[in-house]
């Protein structure tokens, strides 16, 4: 009787890992499509028996496998502002729609208006009768986005209202990892020399500011530094319902002339609220990094570019978008599932903004 023909079998006649045989095999992971149909080729080839395989595209087989019953096929993305090219999502939401165009589902964007937000309501323009999933962004109402893990349709929120104050959504959630890389720079920042630590950004704004600034709460405290209350600029302007750009720009430079002294470092909630700490520094006539150290998160393209270039927290769309699409889909799937929150990568990188 001829060996049984085995993964590592497989992984060897090709060069591979036993790794990539697998997630191939199985179905699981990130491969190129290329490499996923070499190897089921071979498989085929070498006589591999552990597993059903039919002559057809990886493509095609996904969307039979996976397509809900039903005929619902359309996914409804539900956001409150305008994802532009500078937004991380943005790349995140191509991965998003390739992987799941790829698994016969198709993506249709819905913008939640301010009043419809208050009232509750759902956008005209959403079909329930049509939709088999929602993936939201920039959802960060909660008592609206409690009104849609009611809805008895499996929702994705990336990132959330902040969480801790309320009751749990009924829903999955994926964020990025909002710890590693502060705890990581003020480590360094501590090594430096430079102790004296803030926090620019609403920290009620939404799950990952707040998570950020207790990062920057708690690293501190561990490593023995100090963070007086007027280094944490965690609010807006007061007596305006609804700040806008330059009332937040006029509340940063007002908070900070009132400082008896600068921290050393600004850490602040993302790049777009170090632009503005920045702006408001220099118009009270201070420099950075000779003044003062800035420290900004998503490496944004406005980061990279502004003057000086931004430290930052890089967030690693595409991988945010293939967990996206895989968390979504299996709750469409199976929607008796406990509910996940999931937190991907994300990796400090350093710029001028601390001399770097």
């Amino acid at each position: 009787m001829a060996a049984r023909v085995t993964i590592q079998d497989i992984a060897d006649s090709l060069g591979l890992s036993r790794n990539t045989v697998s997630k191939a095999i199985n179905n699981t992971g990130v491969l190129a499509d290329s490499t996923r149909e070499k190897i089921l080729k071979r498989a085929m080839e070498m006589g591999y028996k552990q597993f059903s395989y039919s002559a057809i595209s990886t493509a095609a087989r996904q969307e039979r496998s996976v397509l809900p019953a039903g005929g619902k096929r359309d996914i409804a993305l539900f956001t409150t502002m305008f994802l532009s090219n500078s937004h991380f999502a943005s790349t995140m939401l191509d991965k998003f729609q390739m992987e799941v165009a790829q698994m016969g589902y198709t993506l249709t964007m819905h913008r939640i208006l301010a009043d419809e937000v208050a009232a509750l309501q759902l956008p005209k323009s959403f079909v329930r009768d049509r939709s088999c999933g929602i993936i939201c962004f920039e959802m960060f109402d909660y008592a609206y986005s409690r009104m849609l893990c009611e809805l008895d349709i499996p929702v994705l929120f990336v990132d959330t209202p902040v969480i801790g104050l309320n009751e749990p959504l009924k829903a999955d959630c994926l964020y990025m990892d909002n710890q590693t890389g502060i705890y990581s720079f003020i480590q360094e920042m501590n090594r430096r020399g430079k102790k004296r630590i803030g926090f620019v950004g609403e920290c009620l704004h939404c799950q990952s500011f707040f998570e950020r600034y207790i990062t920057v709460r708690n690293a501190t405290h561990l490593l023995g530094l100090p963070l007086p209350e007027e280094y944490c600029l965690t609010g807006n302007k007061e007596g305006v319902e609804n700040p806008s750009y330059n009332d937040y720009r006029e509340y940063l430079t007002d908070s900070i002339r009132q400082l008896k002294q600068l921290p050393d470092v600004f850490i602040c909630a993302n790049d777009f609220i170090a632009l503005d700490t920045l702006h408001a520094l220099q118009k009270l006539g201070y420099s950075v990094p000779q003044d003062i150290y800035l420290c900004g998160f998503d490496d944004s393209p406005e980061s990279r570019i502004m003057t000086p270039s931004l430290t930052t927290i890089h967030i690693h769309s595409q991988i945010m978008g293939y967990s996206a699409a895989h968390l979504l889909i299996s709750r469409i799937k199976e929607p008796s599932l406990n509910y996940r929150s999931i937190y991907a990568e994300s990796t400090l990188i350093y710029r001028a903004s601390t001399e770097d």
